[in-house]
């Protein structure tokens, strides 16, 4: 399926399911946001798509932007005197970026790409989420921090994919190979190899950032 999506450049990766707040400033993404918010019916869709070469501020800023995004559901806004705004989105579906245009507000034809499920991904699911947790672990030890109960894992294995592939403490490279994996179950396998990586890059670390639990915001709706 295709769709015609204004894009929304960020520094950062999103996943379906995952809460991203955004604080908008610049004049352009101040555009957006009010046609977002001019249309008639929810959802109110826009396209994050995650920069590959240059940055998320100024005009010439993004010089190049990974070709697979997550669309993002506009949930709420809260707007500011002098025009800025705070707003709160969800992912929704990933897709292939197609032509990009546009010369400040970029936008492109996008392809909705389907998460197909299969049988493995409930074990998947499970193993990732055990060395998720042992993840957890080792970074707050690593911190020096004592670890609190980790709020339970979804049932549903794409729920737990994208909660873990948001949560991990992983560079825009990484993050994009999850999110560019054909299906659940590719997600989680990767996540499993990057998951046994990062744990043994912990073994022989005094310190790592912390991660925010399994906290990472998720909405199933």
């Amino acid at each position: 399926m295709a769709l015609s999506l204004p894009l929304f450049p960020l520094g950062t990766v999103l996943f379906p399911g995952v809460v991203l707040p955004l604080h908008v400033f610049e004049a352009r993404y101040r555009a957006l946001v009010q046609e977002l918010v001019a249309l008639p019916d929810p959802p109110r869709r826009f396209g994050v798509v995650a920069i590959k070469a240059g940055h998320e501020v100024g005009v010439d800023g993004v010089t190049a932007l990974h070709d697979i995004g997550c669309t993002a559901d506009l949930r709420r806004v809260e707007q500011y005197p002098d025009g800025r705004f705070d707003i709160v989105a969800v992912g929704l579906e990933r897709f292939r970026l197609g032509e990009v245009t546009g010369d400040e507000l970029l936008r492109s034809e996008v392809e909705l790409l389907a998460d197909p499920v299969g049988p493995q991904d409930a074990a998947l699911a499970a193993t990732a989420g055990r060395l998720f947790v042992r993840y957890r672990e080792a970074l707050l030890t690593a911190q020096g921090t004592s670890a609190d109960p980790m709020p339970d894992l979804p049932a549903d294995p794409a729920e737990v994919a994208s909660l873990i592939a948001a949560s991990m403490v992983a560079d825009v490279t990484d993050k994009q190979t999850l999110l560019a994996a054909p299906g659940i179950a590719a997600r989680l396998r990767e996540e499993v190899r990057l998951l046994r990586r990062e744990l043994g890059l912990l073994a022989h670390s005094a310190s790592r950032p912390a991660v925010e639990l399994g906290r990472a915001p998720y909405t199933a709706n």
